[in-house]
């Protein structure tokens, strides 16, 4: 209530609609729903009746990395296009949705790279994208990072990838090197022959 109150945009993490709901109530206005609405789907009539922004994020095996798939890309895409059917008939505003594919969340490293290498194929699909790979495990292949935040360099150069395809947002834990990696990124589109 308090950012809220001060002007600041509010966005919940959750999964469960009685805390999508509480936050909602107390003036969040994104709820960022890392299940799809697999894990509670009242939580899409809970954003549709608040008229929220919905952040409906890839989600299969959320903690085991022993991925089941065979082609990620099109598999994801799928998937997802069945979970953004499902928001919509529960009368969640299209305009108010966005895509994140889950990287990291049940996917081996060659299917995050591979989704990343593949974005359009995502952004096909007509939505928004938010991108969350900020310090994931998969980049201490390129980086070496062994501890998180030792992966902020290989992170940074993916937002200036995703950024120039046309990513809506990245998910990160350090900002100045971030936005420096988006204007780079927004310098080069504007650029193209």
């Amino acid at each position: 209530e308090a950012l809220a109150g001060i002007g600041l945009v509010v966005s919940v993490d959750t999964v469960r609609a009685k805390v999508a709901a509480a936050a909602l109530g107390a003036g969040a206005r994104l709820v960022n729903d890392v299940s799809g609405g697999l894990a509670d789907p009242e939580i899409l009539s809970v954003v549709a009746e608040r008229s929220a922004t919905y952040i409906l994020q890839h989600w299969q095996t959320p903690f085991d990395h022993r991925s089941a798939h065979v082609d990620v890309v099109r598999e994801v895409v799928a998937e997802l296009g069945e979970r953004v059917e499902r928001a919509l008939a529960a009368g969640v505003n299209g305009e108010r949705l966005i895509l994140d594919p889950g990287i990291g969340f049940g996917k081996t490293a060659a299917q995050n790279w591979a989704l990343i290498a593949n974005q359009q194929a995502l952004a096909a699909l007509g939505y928004r994208l938010l991108w969350g790979f900020s310090r994931k495990r998969f980049l201490a292949e390129v980086d070496g990072g062994v501890e998180p935040w030792e992966r902020d360099d290989a992170s940074a150069a993916l937002t200036a990838l995703v950024a120039r395809e046309g990513a809506w947002a990245v998910r990160v834990h350090t900002i100045g090197v971030h936005k420096t990696a988006i204007r780079v990124a927004h310098a080069v589109r504007a650029n193209q022959g």
